[in-house]
C-alpha cells in the first residue's frame, strides 16, 4: 500500500521536533565505508551497491538508488597512506574539460601519494553525499 504522508515538523517520543526540511535535506543521501587495498571491500554503507577500483589510488561509488541530480556536495576522507604521506584526496577527474566523475548514478574518488604524487591505493575510505 502506497500513501504520502505530509508534515512540517518531525516529533519523537520525548517531545523533541525538527523541521522536516532538517530532515529530508539535512540527512545523508548515500555514504560508504571500505577497505580500498586490493578489490574493495564495503565495512557499512548507506545507498550505496559497489565499490570499483579502475586503477591506482581510483575508486567509482556506485548508487543504489540514484541522486536526482549531479549538483549534490561530496565529503571523503582516507586513513593509513594518506596520514602518514601527506596525501591529496578528491573527486576523480579524467580531464580538464571534465570537471569530475560525478553523475547520478555514482560518484568517483582518488588518492594520491604525499611523496610520490601518483596515486595511491589506501586502506580505508569514506566517503558521504549530501542533497
Amino acid at each position: 500500500m502506497a500513501g504520502t504522508i505530509v508534515s512540517d515538523t518531525l516529533q519523537d517520543g520525548a517531545g523533541n521536533s525538527t523541521a522536516m526540511d532538517n530532515a529530508i535535506y539535512g540527512s545523508a543521501k548515500a555514504w560508504v565505508n571500505y577497505n580500498g587495498t586490493g578489490t574493495p571491500a564495503i565495512n557499512g554503507s548507506y545507498n550505496v551497491s559497489s565499490v570499483t577500483r579502475s586503477g591506482t589510488g581510483i575508486y567509482i561509488v556506485n548508487f543504489t538508488n540514484a541522486m536526482s541530480d549531479a549538483k549534490y556536495a561530496v565529503a571523503i576522507t582516507g586513513g593509513c597512506y594518506l596520514s602518514v604521506l601527506g596525501g591529496f584526496l578528491g573527486e576523480y577527474t579524467t580531464s580538464s574539460t571534465t570537471p569530475n566523475q560525478r553523475s547520478t548514478t555514482s560518484v568517483g574518488m582518488f588518492f594520491q601519494s604525499g611523496t610520490s604524487g601518483a596515486g595511491q591505493d589506501n586502506c580505508t575510505a569514506s566517503l558521504v553525499v549530501y542533497r
